[in-house]
């Protein structure tokens, strides 16, 4: 019998070889086929639709810090008034329809700091034009000053502790107050007035870090060298107009000091 395979049979060999996977018959390089395969790399998690990768999260902002990066090279009212438009930490300039700024001469002696605009303010963009504002104009007629004097002797400048009216006029929250505190000081600063008024407990808590302004009205207290005067807010005397007769006290109180200095 021949041992040699025919033609047929070498091809029936060679298809049936093929099938189990043999396709190559000769390497380049001599191959051991007793070694283990290499392991293959675990495949990457898929991340999740909408994920953000580490590297991309955004770090958490500091909007205290922002505000005093903000105000760092501020020189002007001007541009304070554009740092303060510019901010976008504070929710609350979403909502409101004007930034509210200040009202007044900018030379005078005294300067009013409030707490927030209410809806009046926020539509003309000026503090203290509402019912509120009428009556502050005509307490400190009283003592020979007002917000349209051109002689800072007897001139007011008027602003608030936020430039933007909080919703339904509610109360200011203390991360609100912190956020804008940095250019109230700045404002402050530019100003520099002999003799600041705190209208309230929120311009009070925003400044000098106190609240009960039935316990600090009348009281003379300091902010930075300052004499500083808490009074009644204008919206309090409204709804309690027995107060009006220590609110009296304290413009006569103001109206002293300022002939002392």
């Amino acid at each position: 019998m021949d041992s040699r395979m025919d033609a047929h049979a070498a091809k029936a060999a060679l298809e049936w070889q093929i099938e189990l996977g043999a396709t190559e018959a000769i390497d380049d390089a001599p191959r051991n086929r007793y070694d283990l395969p290499a392991k293959a790399p675990a495949p990457k998690k898929a991340r999740p639709v909408g994920a953000v990768a580490p590297e991309n999260l955004p770090t958490e902002s500091d909007p205290v810090a922002e505000a005093e990066q903000a105000v760092a090279n501020v020189r002007t009212l001007e541009e304070l008034q554009a740092a303060i438009a510019a901010f976008d930490a504070c929710e609350l300039k979403r909502g409101a329809r004007n930034l509210v700024f200040a009202d007044g001469n900018p030379h005078a002696r005294v300067m009013i700091v409030g707490e927030a605009p209410g809806r009046d303010e926020d539509r003309e963009g000026r503090p203290f034009v509402g019912r509120a504002g009428h009556l502050l104009d005509k307490m400190f007629a009283a003592i020979d000053l007002s917000r349209t004097a051109p002689d800072p002797e007897h001139a007011l400048y008027i602003t608030n502790i936020l430039p933007w009216r909080p919703p339904q006029n509610r109360d200011p929250k203390p991360e609100e107050i912190a956020m804008m505190r940095p250019f109230v000081f700045r404002h402050i600063d530019l100003v520099g007035p002999d003799i600041l008024v705190l209208m309230g407990n929120i311009a009070c808590q925003g400044l000098l870090g106190k609240r009960g302004i039935t316990r600090l009205r009348g009281k003379w207290q300091e902010l930075g060298g300052r004499p500083v005067m808490p009074m009644f807010h204008p919206a309090y005397l409204l709804r309690n107009p027995s107060a009006k007769r220590e609110t009296w006290q304290d413009l006569l109180a103001l109206k002293e000091k300022l002939g002392e200095s």
